[in-house]
């Protein structure tokens, strides 16, 4: 009988997928505090849209985004200068073997949704996608 494996392709793991949410919420409650000394990062709001843990959960991907928009990239240097200090309360908060290194990544997933609304309803799109005259009998 031949071995099924979980290739590359096979997705995440229920423990990725738990502990990725654990580091989420970890994330989302330091930024509400907002104890940064950096002034980059004074007043900021960010919003953690998702984060992805890599199979052997040693780096977290955090897909961030301002509210509804892109952060300036003056923000997101200043998130990846800061990423050893989230580290250390992600650390505190997630209780895992080891803590895991964050990277982060603007979400653009809201804006790509925004582009394909605009694309679908421009009058060439929205006229494909309603039923014909003849599809109704």
């Amino acid at each position: 009988m031949p071995k099924h494996s979980a290739g590359p392709a096979a997705g995440p793991s229920q423990r990725q997928l738990r502990v990725a949410e654990e580091v989420r919420h970890a994330l989302s409650a330091v930024f509400a505090r907002a104890e940064f000394r950096d002034p980059d990062l004074a007043g900021l709001h960010v919003t953690v849209t998702e984060v992805r843990a890599s199979p052997d959960l040693k780096h977290m991907t955090a897909f961030v985004s301002g509210l509804g928009r892109e952060l300036p990239e003056a923000q997101m240097r200043a998130l990846r200068r800061v990423a050893p200090w989230l580290r250390t309360q992600v650390a505190k908060s997630v209780r895992l073997r080891s803590a895991p290194d964050l990277h982060f990544q603007q979400d653009t997933a809201l804006d790509y949704a925004m582009q394909i609304d605009r694309a679908l309803r421009q009058p060439e799109v929205a006229r494909d996608l309603s039923p014909r005259p003849d599809d109704e009998a």
